[in-house]
């Protein structure tokens, strides 16, 4: 009996469900108890969520330099 083709993950609805995706998926691979497939397949799922994380991450920064006056990211605190 062939395989039911299994739909492509979704994106994550946010930066925090991404990351909080990630670090189980970590976990599991981290676990030793992952079959080899599932390793592979948690490893390209999980490059396609820090793809997506440093993507948000991109954002936000941008979204800063744009609010900031100077043109310049002033470390937290300073005013």
């Amino acid at each position: 009996m062939p395989k039911a083709a299994t739909a492509p993950p979704s994106s994550p609805a946010s930066y925090e469900a991404a990351l909080q995706e990630l670090e189980a998926l970590v976990g599991q691979m981290e676990s030793g108890q992952m079959p080899l497939d599932g390793l592979l397949a948690a490893y390209r799922r999980g490059a396609e969520l820090l793809q997506f994380c440093r993507g948000r991450l991109d954002a936000v920064e941008e979204q800063i330099r744009v609010l900031d006056q100077q043109g310049q990211i002033r470390p937290w605190g300073q005013e």
